[in-house]
């Protein structure tokens, strides 16, 4: 385990390596600059904004620079707000995208694996048929028109639930519901799909001969097992839930991280974005990293090699 661990966090660090120069290069390459705009800035004083940010320096000094920042976890200075840095900016934002983000993924699992466990079981009846078609339904539509269709009826016809904001419990519903519906959908036809497989293996076949519980065969054996294709679902769904957040805090008014990257990209707040953009691919390398480490905890078979990978 040990080993395993140190191996994955060089492949960790080499993959932060890669984003942020990755994340430099397409920044320089962008045309204009994070101080052009409608308006003209004088030459002198976008000279001098220029020198004051070290943007006049050469591109080899300002990516060395940038490194020895980013290593030492800090994302400088915004271009565009006075007095705010990146981290100030992350600190603030990102605890309201980690409750919206944690109440989509817990939405889109329960429901999903609901979903899903109940088709199988009742495969090829009218609760099937009519789960696949909610399913394939949340796949199609996207979640920016399913946020629309929510405001609409539940906020603006039946007034039940508020159009915007983040003040409460209630403001998080509608949001977390539009960020949900398409990874919930997924996980439904894949549950649907590894629950049928499960359930049709011998020695599901055997546990029922011998007169075994339907319930407990069902819910103690097949589901253990069909669950794990779900499990490896679970880093594509941060990266769906990170991505679809963006839009949703925009429609939403959520003072997310999410609304933030995208003003960030808008005003042309070059450290805003790298920074934002290597917190998150961070974010996402740990969430990968978790999940392998949940495997073992699901299916003790899976252990840590000695070659440091799963065996």
């Amino acid at each position: 385990m040990g080993n395993y661990l140190l191996r994955r966090f060089g492949s960790m660090l080499a993959s932060l390596f890669f984003i942020v120069t990755i994340t430099f290069v397409l920044m320089q390459l962008a045309p204009g600059g994070p101080f052009a705009s409608e308006k003209k800035m004088p030459p002198e004083i976008e000279a001098q904004m220029n020198a004051k940010y070290g943007l006049d320096d050469p591109l080899h000094i300002q990516y060395f620079d940038y490194l020895k920042d980013v290593a030492q976890w800090d994302f400088g200075p915004s271009l565009k707000l006075t007095g705010q840095s990146v981290n100030d900016i992350i600190n603030r934002s990102f605890e309201y995208s980690l409750l919206l983000g944690l109440e989509s993924i817990f939405l889109a699992l329960a429901f999903g694996i609901l979903l899903g466990v109940i088709a199988a079981l009742r495969h090829n009846s009218g609760v099937d048929y009519t789960a696949m078609v909610i399913a394939v339904l949340g796949i199609s539509v996207p979640n920016f028109i399913l946020a629309a269709v929510l405001q609409y009826f539940f906020a603006m016809k039946l007034q039940l639930l508020p159009v915007a904001g983040f003040d409460s419990f209630a403001h998080t519903l509608l949001p977390a519901i539009a960020l949900a519906t398409t990874p919930m959908a997924f996980i439904a036809r894949l549950m649907r799909s590894s629950m049928l497989d499960v359930l049709s293996s011998d020695y599901i076949k055997t546990a029922k001969a011998k007169g075994l519980n339907e319930r407990v065969v069902t819910y103690r054996h097949a589901l253990r097992n069909a669950i794990m294709p779900v499990v490896s679902y679970l880093g594509p769904l941060v990266v769906a839930i990170l991505t679809g957040s963006f839009v949703i805090e925009e429609i939403f008014n959520i003072p997310g991280l999410g609304a933030e990257f995208v003003n960030s990209v808008t005003n042309r707040d070059y450290t805003v974005i790298m920074g934002t953009t290597v917190f998150f691919s961070a974010l996402l390398l740990v969430s990968i990293l978790l999940v392998d480490l949940l495997y073992t905890l699901i299916d003790p078979r899976i252990k840590f090699g000695k070659e440091g990978g799963k065996s």
